[in-house]
């Protein structure tokens, strides 16, 4: 990974922000921002009236929501979970 952090700028929401990142994780930043700007266009399609930051904001919600989700989900912490349920389970009747 590269020391060397390079600016770009990124438009979400018809907002420019420039931030600066390592040039290995541009792709994938440019994506994000792609499949973030997509879903509050969406948003704005299906929910009328509302402004910019409503949608920036449900967008938010919704990554979060899934981040937890996901990791809830996650086959090596449910493995874990079971074991320690296993452990506490033979604590518990021995």
């Amino acid at each position: 990974m590269s020391d060397e952090l390079i600016p770009i700028s990124l438009w979400i929401a018809g907002r420019s922000y420039r931030i600066r990142i390592n040039p290995e994780e541009e792709a994938a930043i440019k994506k994000a921002v792609k499949v973030a700007d997509d879903k509050i266009a969406e948003m704005r399609t299906h929910y009328a009236g509302k402004d910019d930051q409503d949608f920036i904001a449900m967008c938010l919600l919704m990554y979060a929501l899934d981040s937890v989700t996901n990791a809830m989900n996650d086959p090596v912490i449910i493995d874990e979970i079971e074991g320690l349920c296993n452990k506490i389970d033979k604590v518990i009747t021995d």
